[in-house]
């Protein structure tokens, strides 16, 4: 998993200033239609074995981990320079960390494992700005919580705000200043 900023997919091609809500909505429809092209139509998806994504060739066949997914995964090659399957940071991120994660936990990045392309759904591509008392700034008494708000990446970090937000609403309704 790589994680992006606002900054990493707004559309407008300035590098400050705010980013519209829904620049997050294109780039995820931009990576999956790449996504749904390298996995040759069909909803195949596209995969390459992470010996071959870490020597930076492309995958023609699977070994001995096959996967899972149905309809199917078409080997690929998911940095080509031509038709990439996610940004270049992104891959650059993943080819870093596969070998890092391997020398933790044996086997995490073993050649024959399949990488298969692409997740643009870990989180929200949006975040529903939040005050100091985490309620919304635009609307008073609601409290944005969450991956689908925008503030939390899997479901510890989801479970964390919802505490968070949780003790906020308290407050609020004790009609005490956090």
């Amino acid at each position: 998993m790589v994680g992006i900023t606002p900054q990493d997919y707004r559309q407008d091609g300035r590098s400050e200033g705010a980013v519209s809500p829904l620049d997050g909505f294109a780039f995820q429809r931009y990576w999956e239609s790449r996504a749904y092209e390298l996995g040759g139509g069909g909803y195949q998806a596209p995969g390459q074995r992470v010996g071959d994504f870490l020597k930076q060739r492309p995958s023609t066949a699977f070994g001995s981990v096959e996967p899972s997914y149905k309809p199917g995964v078409l080997p690929t090659d998911l940095a080509a320079a031509d038709r990439p399957s996610l940004p270049d940071y992104a891959l650059l991120a993943i080819r870093e960390a596969l070998p890092a994660f391997d020398r933790q936990i044996a086997g995490f990045a073993m050649a024959d494992a399949v990488l298969t392309g692409v997740e643009t759904r870990t989180s929200s591509p949006l975040r529903i700005n939040r005050g100091k008392d985490l309620q919304s700034l635009n609307v008073a008494g609601l409290y944005p919580a969450g991956e689908g708000a925008g503030y939390a990446g899997g479901i510890m970090s989801a479970g964390v705000d919802g505490i968070e937000v949780a003790e906020a609403v308290g407050i609020a309704m004790l009609g005490r200043k956090a």
